[in-house]
């Protein structure tokens, strides 16, 4: 267990403190050293060492080994961590005397809950835009937490920490997941040949396909192609040449404001791109290839002559 009068365990050079300016210790670690600056703060000093021992014994039996040394180390770090990012997610000045005052006012078990219902709610986000019923598998949902936990938590007190920003470059690219996903499900929802039930979704090829095949003009949004429904787009593009731009409008009208900046990404991409080829002389069964390995992906049906 860390020493709470000196929680980096740090002789002070004077070389050391241009190296102080770029590193920045846990947020816990930095509460500790305000305490350890205070007069009469035996009690304080106590009440945390008691409270973080205990929280790091039960990280140790319930992610590392409290039966070994190494075990006991690594739920140390865990638990630093963790209280630090409890921390760092608090509405308070990002000081020492600010986050050792948080953390004496609701106590080292609340903040290290506060810290891993973070983890918790970051793991019910998507990793990725593709979802499957495997997703939902307690076991899958609880390695998961414990791969975050241990990615964003855990905190050498000795050393530099950045696992609020991994926290927060984690949470804003889930964030965007869910987005593409409830993008791509509503899409789904509005297929022309009705709902789309399966249980797997690749949400960015979903998008792929009701933009592309929106190019095609004011018709109705398609979320499940097959190839003949490809070759078909392709043809009528080059006979009919019809204004695209007007095509992905119609499009944006049938969608809800909050997915068109998502549309809007793509149709920006595959303009000179894809559709570019769709509309060119390129061989047909070579856009055909091209659009059912990189767009369609996952969401096509076979077609069975």
């Amino acid at each position: 267990m860390m020493d709470i009068n000196n929680p980096r365990n740090i002789t002070e050079r004077p070389d050391m403190q241009l190296a102080h300016l770029n590193a920045r210790p846990p947020h816990l670690v930095q509460a500790l050293e305000a305490l350890a600056k205070r007069a009469d703060n035996r009690e304080a000093v106590q009440t945390l060492l008691d409270e973080l021992s205990g929280i790091t014994v039960l990280v140790a039996k319930r992610f590392t080994n409290e039966r070994t040394a190494d075990g006991l180390l690594d739920a140390c770090h865990l638990t630093v961590g963790c209280i630090s990012l409890g921390i760092s997610q608090a509405d308070i000045p990002q000081d020492g005397d600010a986050q050792l005052t948080f953390l004496l006012h609701h106590g080292a078990e609340y903040v290290f809950q506060m810290g891993f219902r973070h983890i918790k709610e970051l793991s019910g986000l998507p990793y990725t835009a593709f979802v499957s019923d495997f997703d939902n598998d307690p076991y899958i949902q609880q390695r998961d937490i414990k791969m975050l936990f241990a990615e964003i938590c855990r905190a050498d007190p000795a050393s530099a920490w950045n696992g609020d920003d991994i926290y927060r470059r984690e949470l804003q690219d889930r964030q965007t997941n869910q987005r593409i996903v409830a993008c791509a499900k509503l899409l789904r929802q509005k297929h022309y040949a009705g709902p789309v039930r399966d249980p797997d979704l690749d949400a960015n090829a979903v998008i792929a396909i009701a933009v592309i095949f929106a190019i095609a003009g004011d018709g109705p949004i398609v979320a499940r192609v097959g190839q003949h429904d490809i070759e078909t787009l392709i043809r009528g593009v080059r006979a009919t040449q019809p204004d695209i731009e007007a095509g992905w409008n119609a499009l944006l009208k049938k969608v809800p404001p909050q997915y068109h900046p998502i549309l809007r990404e793509r149709m920006d991409q595959y303009r000179n791109t894809i559709v570019k080829k769709i509309q060119s002389k390129t061989g047909i069964k070579t856009v055909i290839t091209e659009l059912q390995n990189f767009y369609a992906c996952s969401e096509q049906d076979v077609d069975y002559d």
